[in-house]
């Protein structure tokens, strides 16, 4: 999937083995900031077999993010099912490298990945759970549509919670 951007196009592809370097460029301290900090080689690991995974189990599907021409990897975007107050939805999440943040990338991929689930016909609803501290994040969705239903206190990493902002998309 394509979405221009400035002089360059953003792409994005399905996650596949070749992807776990970008994952490790991923996991560190500025970029995980609002979620919980960076995760262990295993846990790096474990959550390449998950990203890869999800498109196999039919329950979402997770993507890098590339700049055309060169298909130089600038971060990840994706959905995945996830049950939030007894009914199943799209949950969507995304990083961009710092070098490439503050340039629309994100807001491009995500759209992208939001064609993508519309695609699915699967779930009415897609929400995402920035932090309430980052706005970069609580921009995009506001930017790309999302509404804002409520701060809500949200598990993640498993066992830790933080306080966020739930936006729910509708689909349809």
């Amino acid at each position: 999937m394509r979405n221009q951007k400035n002089d360059f196009q953003v792409l994005i592809k399905p996650w596949n083995e070749s992807n776990l370097d970008l994952l490790y460029r991923l996991n560190t301290p500025e970029m995980l900031e609002y979620l919980g900090g960076p995760e262990s080689e295993e846990q790096v690991i474990e959550r390449h077999k998950r990203y890869i995974g999800v498109a196999e189990t039919g329950t979402g599907c997770m993507f890098s993010i590339m700049l055309a021409p060169h298909d130089e990897p600038v971060g990840n975007v994706g959905y995945w099912e996830s049950v939030w107050q007894e009914e199943t939805i799209y949950e969507i999440g995304w990083g961009i490298l710092p070098p490439f943040q503050n340039q629309g990338i994100a807001a491009a991929a995500t759209t992208s990945a939001i064609a993508s689930a519309r695609e699915q016909k699967k779930h009415r609803y897609m929400h995402a759970f920035p932090s309430v501290d980052n706005s970069a994040s609580n921009g995009i969705c506001r930017k790309l549509g999302f509404t804002l239903i409520s701060e809500c206190d949200f598990e993640y990493p498993k066992g830790s919670f933080m306080r966020c902002n739930n936006w729910r998309l509708d689909l349809k």
